[in-house]
């Protein structure tokens, strides 16, 4: 069963950096790496899936389905059923609550995580819209069929519940951000969980998405992008955003940042 392993997974092998590519026009990000552990299969993108075992991996890599992720193709929606779980390869997915009308995100989901791996937890209906922000890959895996996975191999899910505890974390802290740190800081802190999660420099983002993100004015979030870039931190261009000056955003960034980075690296 091993040997089916690369059958399934390894046409992704240059999905992101092809991905990355097609959305921003520029290599990917190479001289900062991604917060999270290495990788321990070449030929796994996803984080969660790269750390399972030879055989662990064999098990899910049965029922795995590659499949193109198109901007703001909804993966989920609240209060509905879920039938698939996706391992994201490439790309960027916005995780958002959606009530009385408002949207507010609460998470981004990247290489280093998976949409609707909560429903492990607490079952069947989702409480979240998945939307695809940034294009990309990702396997997709039917929920029944992961259920089974898991039961005859725990260890999956213990995989799976860790990443859980850490994007629960985000939402949470999130709601928390909000109401407790200012404008800079929530804007830089989005900026470098983005560029972690996507493992590129460069953003395809606008001014009015980050408006609608972090619940801020767009006068104000233009503002500040002007100031980053006066200090060096960014470059602004249309429909993209660089970041120039790593260390100096992270600094700008609230302590929220430090502590999902932190978290995420340890699932």
């Amino acid at each position: 069963m091993t040997d089916h392993v690369p059958a399934v997974l390894e046409a992704l092998d240059g999905s992101r950096d092809a991905a990355l590519t097609q959305v921003s026009g520029t290599q990917p990000m190479l001289d900062r790496p991604v917060k999270v552990r290495p990788p321990t299969r070449s030929f796994v993108k996803n984080a969660i899936l790269a750390r399972l075992s030879l055989q662990d991996l064999a098990a899910v890599g049965e029922f795995l389905e590659p499949i193109v992720l198109r901007e703001r193709m909804i993966l989920q929606e609240p209060k509905r059923h879920l039938d698939y779980v996706y391992f994201i390869e490439s790309g960027l997915v916005s995780l958002r609550i959606v009530a009385a009308e408002s949207i507010l995100e609460t998470a981004v989901i990247g290489h280093w995580g998976a949409v609707g791996a909560s429903l492990l937890v607490v079952g069947h209906l989702s409480t979240h819209q998945s939307v695809v922000l940034f294009p990309g890959n990702a396997h997709r895996i039917g929920v029944e069929d992961l259920r089974r996975v898991t039961k005859e191999r725990p260890e999956i899910r213990e995989h799976l519940l860790r990443y859980v505890q850490a994007l629960t974390l985000h939402c949470a802290q999130t709601g928390l951000c909000g109401v407790r740190h200012d404008r800079e800081q929530r804007l830089a802190s989005w900026l470098c969980l983005a560029s972690d999660a996507l493992g590129a420099h460069v953003l395809p983002v606008t001014h009015d998405y980050l408006s609608f993100a972090l619940g801020l004015r767009r006068a104000g979030v233009t503002e500040t992008l002007i100031r980053f870039e006066e200090q060096r931190l960014i470059r602004k261009m249309r429909g993209v955003l660089q970041i120039h000056e790593r260390k100096g955003l992270e600094q700008k960034a609230c302590g929220c940042y430090k502590l999902l980075s932190g978290t995420y690296a340890l699932v």
